[in-house]
């Protein structure tokens, strides 16, 4: 076998190198295959680099900056999957800070990543697109 990659830490890296790109605000549309899903909460599924980009341009109204924490970042791998459980602070675009720990309480999330030939085929967003923590009515413990 010798100098063959581990597929798994291929994986694993180009999953975390789509974090760190959407942190800098760098382009991560070429990262994914050119006919991937994407889903996002209360958003839907973007298909295909144009809808992709679409859909994170309209999530990106909701946020002037985030950092996710990769330090912390629980991996797990099975095979083309990658699953991340990881958390992020940032700032909504009305100035609300968000930390995992604290109020209001975002920053918590778990992504599900299909990875193949290199691309990312299929991201399913898992957290509350609630950063501010403004949706509180519907929730008696809040």
């Amino acid at each position: 076998m010798g100098n063959m990659p581990d597929p798994a830490i291929e994986r694993k890296s180009i999953v975390l190198e789509y974090f760190q790109r959407l942190d800098r605000g760098e382009d991560f549309l070429g990262l994914f295959a050119d006919d991937a899903r994407v889903f996002y909460p209360k958003w839907g599924i973007a298909t295909g680099h144009d809808e992709i980009g679409e859909m994170f341009g309209d999530v990106g109204t909701l946020v002037s900056s985030m950092s996710h924490d990769y330090e912390t970042f629980n991996y797990v791998i099975d095979g083309d999957t990658v699953v991340v459980e990881g958390t992020s602070t940032g700032e909504t675009a009305e100035g609300i800070e968000w930390q995992p720990d604290g109020a209001p309480g975002g920053g918590r999330w778990c992504d599900v990543f299909e990875v193949r030939d290199g691309e990312i085929q299929r991201l399913f967003i898992y957290l509350d697109p609630d950063y501010a923590g403004k949706d509180t009515d519907q929730y008696p413990w809040l």
